[in-house]
């Protein structure tokens, strides 16, 4: 049996350049409002601000902290399927994929809060053959209609072993799913996917009867957590 390949990465964490433009509008937000508050409140209403102030700073923080892309050891491993996003397995189930298989795929499914990292990473290294965008609702991520009925991206990819199709959700908050492939395009394991802001959702479709190696509610990791793999 083929031993996983683990690749190093400077243990420092950066912010993902999907969050300037909101991390900027957000920082000239703190500064505005708090700037007028302390300008015109009266000093009796003082406390008020420092309030106003505190929590303006703390939302400031949890935005940047949204957007944070932490460097980590990625598993690397052709024989593995490894966890696409952070966030919390809620659904390990055979299910019929009626977009691109047109058969019976097992499906795991991984939710993001708004705390996780939401950057998405391929599962496996291979060619991208499908790319599609899906307009659709905004239901929350943990609705099983929020995989066929909410806005959506997929893509399937095509490595050694089998196709495997990433499918990025959007929940009730998330209003914006970035997909950074075209069909044609070569992907390794870990490589960026996308990103999906706020809570959402990555449904990961596999054959039947691929070995799965994650249980229900258990928390994974992207780009670490080896999910699923090939051997029998």
């Amino acid at each position: 049996m083929a031993l996983p390949i683990f690749v190093s990465q400077p243990a420092h964490m950066t912010v993902h350049k999907e969050g300037y433009q909101t991390i900027a509008l957000s920082g000239l937000f703190f500064v505005v409002i708090n700037t007028v508050l302390f300008y015109f409140l009266p000093f009796n209403l003082s406390w008020l601000a420092w309030v106003i102030f505190i929590f303006s700073f703390l939302f400031f923080l949890f935005i940047i902290s949204f957007f944070r892309v932490p460097k980590r050891i990625l598993t690397t491993d052709d024989k593995k399927i490894v966890a696409p996003a952070d966030g919390k397995v809620v659904v390990i189930e055979e299910a019929v994929d009626d977009e691109y298989f047109k058969d019976r795929r097992l499906q795991i499914s991984i939710f993001m809060s708004p705390a996780n990292v939401h950057q998405n990473l391929s599962p496996v290294s291979g060619d991208v053959v499908y790319s599609k965008y899906h307009k659709g609702k905004y239901l929350v991520a943990w609705d099983p209609k929020s995989s066929t009925q909410n806005e959506r991206h997929t893509v399937v990819i095509k490595g050694a072993h089998a196709p495997v199709l990433v499918k990025q959700i959007a929940g009730a908050v998330a209003r914006r799913i970035v997909n950074y492939l075209k069909p044609g395009q070569k992907i390794q394991q870990g490589g960026e996917l996308g990103f999906i802001k706020f809570g959402s959702r990555v449904d990961v479709l596999l054959p039947p009867g691929t070995k799965v190696h994650v249980q229900m509610n258990q928390v994974v990791k992207g780009g670490i957590t080896v999910l699923a793999s090939w051997e029998k």
